[in-house]
């Protein structure tokens, strides 16, 4: 058996690599250039660094995270997609919700709604019927499911979505579906709704099984692909894992088969991350920030759980499967700068991505990133990545001179300054988006920097936002990685049954759950989890009678059987106060959805504890560099991380170099290392109030 445990996440700059030793818990880090053409040639280039050693390094575990699924549904890169809906509801998919998203959007007078993926000449209508209440109105007409089935045929479609009416309650009508498209087109894959998302709401869960038929079939090429060339490498392990939006990781076959699910499998990982961080450390209240090449993605932790949301928007699209409540922005180390016609300096959207990369890189790229402002500033050295990839200060000097600076009348630090300035107020407004939007004292939170760009900004945010410190993980360059090796395999099961609580009997609802307790276990067992390892949390979507949401609140059947409704109703009514500042304790109350989490738990990942070794932390400044910071350039001691010990403590302005990432303390701020070697900074303000 192999000793060792792989993650791979992949960026849109960098594929970033974690080998844990589980018996000497030793990690060691990779990062390398992604290959946007075919992702999977990063992963085994990294994953070939680590078999150097042979069969004494056998890999027992590996985990992904992937943007394949992302980038295509936002690249509109998907496969032909075919669309088979109830006779007369055809409109549904086009009239969407009616209404124009929140934000930007909603002011703006261009406003157009995303391309439909399957379009309307790619949309079928079949004949049968199942009301609300799951009874047979109509019998399923097989010949006008043959005849729509040939129609999707002319249009070459190499995958099918079938979201009929009510199918959540009753699934005969699409499961026959299924067969007779397998019989006529069986190279085509089929997606349907009440095996995707068998849940309440037509557009959302409409939505949804378009999207996983969109993508479907290249994810699971993909990871086919991924599989077939890990194996010619040497990695035989059947532990292969993609991590989920939901926090959770999936078999490379059941993430072939959902590839909705799969949407925010990067951030996931750095999330997850941040949660044991959170526990390990004893900080309560966290905000990860996870800053990459290409995007920023923030997400608010409480009590060492993140948040988790029962759908979302990507790009437009409405995706109703259960995800961590992640926001992300155009923000990254490879943001483009520009000046407009009208001499506004703009960071973002576009990314210069790995190819041609940031300026600095001298890969192609001439247009200014936030990477090029940053090495301008003097926080960058000119060798990053542990001595293995350098950067040109005068390429990216040239850069920022010739497309910001000249255009806007400044020195070229200054203008390097505004960039920064400008992306750090971008991310700052996400936090406060998931912070103060929803009534939270960011003054109560750390925030816990990491991805290759992260630790370089997270200090001045966290000044500028007046938050009580940040933490600065000990590989933060590759946190998102680690935290593929901290997720246990998760798999969602939600039946939606409206319902008054009142008119429901414990029987009932111990049934229901039973069925979905029974569902998970099996999946989880066929992945080879044992009663011991295996986890299940039962909850109930609920609402007071004539909202248009819902909350989800945790139940057991103990808590059913012994202490009934009247707990459920409690506990509703308190997480509805805690949520949104006031409840309605003598309103109705209605269940909409029973959902079941299964989790299949993995090994858990230990750090190692350090202990002091007694070195001085003068011995840990190897250089000084000068750096833009608000009293303009200030000679700054560099400090190498590997050296930094246990206990030391620096004041700012320090720069901290390290392989996979830079982390810069700005002046008057205190960092201390702790006992994981985690870096803590601690903000001016926090300083002068003691």
């Amino acid at each position: 058996m192999g000793r060792f445990r792989v993650s791979v996440d992949t960026g849109g700059t960098f594929t970033d690599f974690v080998l844990l030793d589980e018996e000497t818990r030793e990690i060691e880090i990779a990062k390398i250039l992604s290959s946007p053409h075919d992702p999977s040639v990063s992963v085994i280039e990294g994953v070939g660094n680590f078999l150097v050693e042979g069969d004494s390094r056998a890999i027992s575990y590996f985990c992904h995270g992937t943007t394949v699924g992302t980038n295509a549904l936002l690249e509109e890169k998907g496969v032909t997609t075919g669309l088979l809906v109830t006779d007369g509801f055809r409109g549904i998919y086009e009239i969407m919700e009616q209404a124009r998203p929140h934000g930007p959007a909603l002011f703006d007078l261009e406003y157009d709604k995303p391309a439909l993926l399957a379009p309307e000449s790619r949309t079928g209508e079949v004949v049968g019927r199942f009301d609300h209440q799951g009874s047979e109105l109509i019998a399923l007409d097989e010949e006008s499911v043959r005849a729509a089935v040939d129609r999707l045929a002319d249009e070459d479609v190499e995958s099918i979505a079938v979201c009929l009416l009510f199918s959540y309650l009753r699934p005969e009508h699409e499961r026959r579906v299924r067969e007779i498209i397998a019989e006529k087109l069986p190279e085509v894959a089929v997606s349907l709704s009440s095996d995707v998302l068998p849940q309440i709401r037509e557009y959302p869960r409409l939505s949804t099984t378009v999207i996983n038929a969109y993508l479907q079939p290249i994810v699971a090429r993909y990871l086919a692909n991924l599989r077939s060339r890990l194996t010619e490498l040497g990695v035989t392990t059947p532990q292969t894992y993609v991590m989920q939006s939901n926090g959770g990781t999936s078999t490379f076959e059941k993430a072939g088969e959902k590839a909705a699910a799969t949407l925010l499998s990067g951030p996931a990982g750095g999330v997850t991350a941040g949660a044991r961080l959170s526990r390990l450390t004893g900080i309560d209240k966290v905000i990860t920030f996870d800053m990459g090449g290409t995007s920023c993605d923030v997400a608010l932790i409480e009590g060492a759980q993140p948040g988790l949301s029962t759908g979302g928007v990507i790009s437009g699209r409405h995706v109703a499967l259960p995800a961590l409540d992640i926001d992300t922005v155009s923000a990254g180390g490879g943001t483009l700068a520009s000046v407009d016609a009208q001499g506004v300096l703009n960071v973002g959207p576009d990314s210069a991505g790995s190819v041609p990369g940031p300026a600095c890189y001298s890969r192609g790229g001439t247009r200014p990133t936030v990477t090029d402002a940053n090495l301008v500033l003097g926080y960058l050295g000119s060798s990053r990545l542990g001595g293995n990839f350098g950067l040109d200060i005068d390429k990216a000097r040239e850069a920022v001179r010739a497309e910001v600076a000249d255009k806007l009348g400044l020195d070229v630090v200054e203008a390097a300054k505004g960039i920064v300035d400008v992306v750090n107020i971008q991310m700052e407004e996400a936090i406060r988006g998931i912070s103060t939007a929803r009534g939270y004292d960011l003054r109560d939170f750390v925030l816990i920097g990491f991805g290759g760009a992260g630790p370089v900004h997270a200090a001045a945010m966290a000044q500028d936002l007046h938050m009580a410190g940040v933490l600065i993980p000990a590989h933060p360059g590759v946190l998102s990685a680690l935290g593929l090796l901290m997720a246990d395999v998760q798999h969602d099961h939600v039946r939606s049954h409206l319902s008054d609580l009142s008119a429901l009997d414990v029987a009932t609802v111990t049934s229901i759950v039973d069925d979905l307790s029974a569902a998970a276990r099996a999946e989880l067992e066929e992945e080879g989890f044992t009663e011991a390892t295996i986890q299940l949390d039962p909850s109930l979507d609920m609402r007071y009678k004539g909202q248009g949401y819902e909350l989800r609140v945790p139940v057991t059947k103990v808590m059913l059987q012994e202490r009934g409704f009247g707990a459920v109703r409690k506990a509703f009514d308190v997480e509805h106060q805690e949520r949104f500042g006031h409840s309605a304790p003598d309103e109705p109350v209605e269940v909409v959805s029973y959902r079941m989490t299964g989790r299949g738990v993995v090994p858990e990942v230990r750090l190692v504890e350090h202990q002091a070794t007694g070195r001085a932390v003068e011995d840990a400044v190897v250089g000084n560099r000068p750096a833009r910071f608000a009293e303009g350039m200030a000679d700054t001691p560099i400090y190498a991380r590997d050296l930094l010990d246990v206990g030391h403590e620096f004041e700012g302005p320090a720069i901290v170099d390290q392989k996979d990432t830079t982390v810069v303390v700005l002046p008057g701020q205190k960092a201390r290392v702790d006992a994981y070697l985690n870096i803590f900074i601690t903000p001016v303000q926090q300083e002068e109030a003691r």
